[in-house]
């Protein structure tokens, strides 16, 4: 009887509908809750569950009546607003909703482009399905922070997947508008060694960073746009200063050995200058780079350094390093090693130390004070820059396991 019940739980877990129904319902909860029940900041701000949305509407709002971008307004929000202008293009139409409603739509938005590119990318049903699972604490988390993570996140896989797809136009846009809204985006250049049309993969980046830099103008003015950018270097330089020092942030490599040892002057090109250089020295096998298998442990080894050596990196930002926490499991030789089995058990307990599934006085006596969020995904980081340096990369994915691009 136990043998038919592990089974069922078994088919239950690997039956398509029920995974995505599971990641869109888990998606929309933790937000309507935040509407429904509202989070009274201050004698002012009455929906602080759902405040990063509201900082992302007065982008737009902001943009518009050209106030500035990087201001506090603490009659609105509290917190700061650390995004360019092409964000208030992408955030616009979500603002003729009302606020509960503008928000849900939003998450859902997020949650359904995310789920996208994880269909798009080359695997199988089965692997596509065991990326969402390992990734349903995830998007609840993000979900309940309104985050725009997930966005992101496919905007880096679908630069990947435009270039295997040798639309190289389209891949330009999806690094510029990454870029252009929390410049992680930039790491889609990580895959421009896979395209086959490198000159005109350069020249549409550079068409696209052209008309995205212009195109907020039509809405507001060039004088504003130009000091805007001007204003968000400062803005940047001065959000990483406070996460160094923040309870909650510098969840990273350099924050965790900040952290462990008691080191607050520790330069984070110390860690980040190394690590560069054995990102770099994993991509040096040329005769993989048309290796399916190969390019999704660099989208996995991406998606993971993008979180783990960012100096911004919160919980909720963590969404990144786990879709390529996901990607590398789906995506290695089987049977999968014990070592491998207990890096994703790891990883997906410590990674999601945030929920309430995780013991509280645990969080607050290690995981949160000594960044160890980082830990897991730092492991598999290491793991993957291994394989990519010593792994005998087998045939490519059937042909009829693929989506069309």
């Amino acid at each position: 009887m136990e043998t038919a019940a592990m089974q069922n739980i078994t088919q239950l877990f690997t039956n398509k509908k029920f995974v995505i129904w599971a990641w869109f319902v888990l998606s929309l909860l933790p937000v309507l809750k935040g509407v429904l029940i509202p989070n009274v900041i201050d004698s002012h701000i009455a929906n602080g569950n759902i405040n990063n949305y509201i900082i992302y509407k007065h982008n737009f709002l902001n943009l518009i009546h050209q106030h500035s971008l990087f201001g506090p307004q603490p009659e609105y929000y509290f917190d700061l607003n650390h995004y360019g202008p092409v964000f208030a293009l992408i955030i616009a139409p979500f603002t003729i909703f009302p606020d509960g409603l503008g928000a849900i739509v939003w998450v859902m938005f997020n949650s359904w482009v995310l789920y996208l590119a994880i269909m798009k990318l080359p695997l199988n049903d089965n692997q596509r399905m065991m990326i969402l699972l390992i990734n349903i604490f995830s998007i609840v988390g993000s979900a309940g922070n309104t985050q725009v993570n997930p966005l992101i996140t496919a905007l880096i896989l679908f630069s990947l997947i435009f270039i295997r797809n040798k639309q190289d136009f389209w891949a330009a846009l999806m690094i510029i508008i990454g870029t252009a809204i929390k410049l992680y985006g930039i790491v889609g250049l990580a895959f421009f060694f896979f395209s086959d049309n490198k000159i005109k993969l350069i020249l549409s980046m550079a068409f696209w960073a052209i008309l995205l830099f212009a195109l907020p103008m039509l809405i507001s003015s060039p004088a504003f746009i130009i000091k805007t950018y001007h204003d968000w270097y400062p803005d940047l330089v001065a959000k990483n200063a406070a996460n160094v020092v923040s309870s909650r942030g510098y969840v990273c490599v350099m924050g965790m050995i900040s952290k462990i040892f008691h080191y607050s002057g520790l330069p984070n090109k110390v860690v980040l200058i190394p690590a560069l250089l054995i990102f770099a020295t994993s991509m040096a096998r040329v005769k993989y780079w048309r290796n399916v298998q190969y390019q999704l442990s660099l989208a996995a080894s991406v998606l993971i350094f993008t979180t783990i050596f960012s100096s911004g990196s919160e919980p909720p930002t963590y969404i990144i390093a786990m879709i390529g926490v996901g990607i590398w499991y789906t995506a290695l030789d089987r049977p999968v090693s014990a070592y491998e089995r207990f890096l994703l058990i790891f990883a997906l307990v410590l990674t999601n130390a945030n929920s309430d599934l995780f013991p509280r006085p645990l969080r607050l006596a290690y995981v949160t004070p000594y960044a160890l969020i980082a830990f897991p995904s730092f492991l598999i980081w290491l793991k993957i820059v291994y394989e990519m340096l010593t792994r005998k990369y087998g045939a490519e994915i059937k042909k009829d396991s693929l989506i069309a691009g």
